[in-house]
């Protein structure tokens, strides 16, 4: 007979995150805004840090939908001061931080070429330094309650190249390595910390691309198993599924959402 769960939990609760603080670094835009709004729904706190207030306000609008107030922290993931202040906001609004959605990022479609080292270092320390100041900070006050979830936006092209992406590309080859690296830092902690491998997610931010390059975005649909690009709701399901305490024994990994992408 197989032994009796110690735990009586129903299942679904362990999906929920009742009394979680999720700070969401690059919470501007469709993807931070569509994140938190999936926190908030699922019983969490949240708080919005980014560069630009506007689109901070537009994620803030997003999740008051919920009956939710979140926090707005105004912060540039590449400032390590300016997040250290923002960790330090947090913790001066909830109490402690739970959640760390590692979401700043940047590209630009050129070829190395073409990029210019302005462009490259902005790419770079966007996409992997602000993830590095971010858990950096955050990661500390984790250790602090022995419990955290780190979760870092990567991409299909965490482990595979593509024309015009190069800094892409590196950057986020790093942020999955960072994330793997951590996971044995922090596990003692209680500490998990995991990258979704994305696929190509549609936005407002990125429909003029996609439809600037519609080669391009033609064969990565012909590759992908399901036919289609990402939605925002692909991406959150899996955000709050490792954020939960179903998730607690998943760490050091790239979790790919990509419709089957990287299985051709």
């Amino acid at each position: 007979m197989p032994a009796k769960p110690k735990n009586k939990q129903k299942i679904d609760s362990r999906f929920r995150l009742d009394g979680r603080v999720a700070a969401i670094v690059g919470g501007g835009g469709d993807i931070g805004a569509a994140a938190a709004c999936a926190i908030t729904d699922a019983g969490g706190s949240v708080a919005l840090i980014g560069r630009n207030i506007d689109r901070l306000n537009e994620s803030a609008a997003a999740v008051e939908q919920f009956g939710a107030e979140p926090l707005i922290i105004k912060a540039d993931a590449r400032n390590q001061n300016e997040i250290r202040a923002a960790c330090n906001d947090v913790i001066d609004t909830f109490g402690k931080v739970d959640i760390l959605f590692n979401n700043a990022g940047i590209t630009s479609p050129k070829t190395i070429f073409d990029l210019e080292p302005d462009e490259w270092n902005n790419i770079i320390e966007t996409n992997i330094n602000g993830a590095y100041n971010a858990i950096r900070f955050f990661g500390q006050e984790m250790i602090k309650n022995k419990y955290g979830r780190i979760i870092n936006m990567g991409s299909i092209l965490s482990g595979r190249g593509m024309a015009t992406r190069s800094a892409y590309c590196a950057s986020k080859a790093a942020l999955a390595n960072l994330g793997s690296a951590t996971a044995f830092e922090l596990g003692e902690h209680g500490i998990t910390v995991n990258t979704i491998g994305a696929s190509v997610i549609v936005t407002n931010l990125n429909r003029d691309l996609i439809t600037a390059q519609p080669e391009l975005y033609s064969q990565i649909i012909k590759r992908t198993a399901l036919g289609r690009l990402g939605q925002l709701e692909d991406v959150t399901g899996t955000l709050v599924f490792l954020a939960s305490d179903a998730a607690r024994y998943i760490t050091g990994q790239t979790i790919y959402v990509d419709g089957g992408y990287t299985a051709g």
